[in-house]
């Protein structure tokens, strides 16, 4: 019963996130606004004539279509107070007071690392999108996007191929798929990992959802990857709001005369970390946040590579060696020796120099 009044209280008219929480903070409970009388209302000075109005008369038809929607298999509704209820997010100054869940809500808690980009991204973006996609998932990370064409779409890819959790936020009511050639896509993702939505069942994509639905990309996450991005563009935005909520802010360079390299280079310049391999990312994420999943993953992949025996642990002495130089002797992709340091390093076998080396640990 408590969820019908959180529901209708959202649904008000000119009532915002703000304004809510402020009525919380008076009246305790949704429920107690509407419990409570004109006059009680009124002096607050929290709520416009129109808002008012609806308060005295609002019905629970007004929100059946949620109420519906919620008795649908994996479909979930969560209010703020809801233990399962994202801690990450909670954390933002605006937390969305109710989101919509298809999929397991479970992985709302597990650490997060976002990757957005280019809706029109290079071939060479999508591959990194996939790939750091892939790294990150194998090392237990929750990759979290916005579902769209691009760079968003090739990260949840990456994961997914894994067999690994992805979160896609999406900025419409999940009763709708946007874009909808991605339909199967969203229907992989709520059975791998989770849609979430703050918005309505029933709500179209409406240009103005989708800044809104970036903060919670970013705050749902430890992090935020930009593989690719112009200047203007809803990814920056993204990246401005993980900065805004003391998030860790990642981007990958690339050629300078490629147009989608200016969002990228421009953050670099602003204070964001280069890229060129996970361990660059893994190495600014907090460890705390990270305890419950990359012991277990990394003891295993540790003992994987001393089963075969690795390559790049052969390789490695007393004196520096750079990536270029590990690959060069491996005979392996940039990739899979990137991600090999990262797991030595991990498991304490070698430490990395100042000047991007690798080095055995005495």
């Amino acid at each position: 019963m408590d969820l019908v009044y959180w529901l209708l209280l959202l649904k008000a008219p000119h009532l915002g996130i703000k304004t809510f929480y402020k009525a919380l903070q008076h009246f305790e409970t949704p429920q107690q606004v509407f419990l409570a009388s004109h006059s009680d209302r009124l002096n607050t000075g929290l709520f416009k004539k129109p808002t008012l109005t609806y308060l005295a008369s609002a019905d629970v038809a007004l929100v059946q279509a949620d109420l519906d929607w919620m008795q649908k298999e994996n479909c979930h509704i969560l209010t703020l107070i809801d233990k399962r209820y994202p801690s990450q997010l909670k954390t933002i100054s605006d937390p969305p007071p109710i989101l919509y869940v298809r999929g397991d809500v479970d992985c709302l808690q597990d650490p997060q690392l976002a990757i957005v980009g280019s809706r029109n991204p290079t071939t060479g973006g999508e591959q990194n999108a996939q790939q750091f996609a892939a790294d990150l998932a194998k090392l237990g990370l929750v990759i979290t996007s916005g579902m769209a064409s691009g760079i968003d779409a090739q990260a949840h890819i990456g994961a997914l191929e894994q067999g690994a959790k992805t979160i896609a936020v999406c900025g419409t009511g999940l009763d709708r798929i946007y874009p909808a050639k991605h339909k199967s896509l969203a229907h992989q993702i709520s059975m791998q990992g989770a849609l979430i939505s703050e918005f309505f069942i029933g709500t179209s994509p409406m240009a103005s959802n989708f800044p809104r639905r970036n903060r919670l990309i970013s705050g749902l996450s430890l992090g935020t990857l930009v593989v690719e991005a112009s200047i203007k563009s809803g990814t920056m935005i993204t990246a401005k709001l993980a900065a805004e909520q003391g998030k860790e802010v990642f981007a990958i360079p690339s050629s300078i005369h490629n147009p989608l390299s200016e969002g990228c280079h421009y953050l670099i310049n602003q204070g964001a970390k280069l890229v060129s391999s996970v361990n660059d990312i893994v190495e600014e994420l907090p460890k705390d946040s990270l305890s419950d999943i990359l012991p277990q993953k990394n003891t295993d992949s540790i003992k994987e590579m001393d089963k075969t025996g690795s390559k790049v642990l052969k390789c490695l002495s007393y004196e520096p060696l750079s990536v270029d130089q590990l690959v060069e002797k491996t005979r392996l992709s940039p990739q899979v020796v990137s991600q090999e340091l990262l797991l030595l390093e991990l498991a304490g076998k070698l430490e990395k120099t100042h000047a991007q080396g690798y080095v055995l640990i005495k």
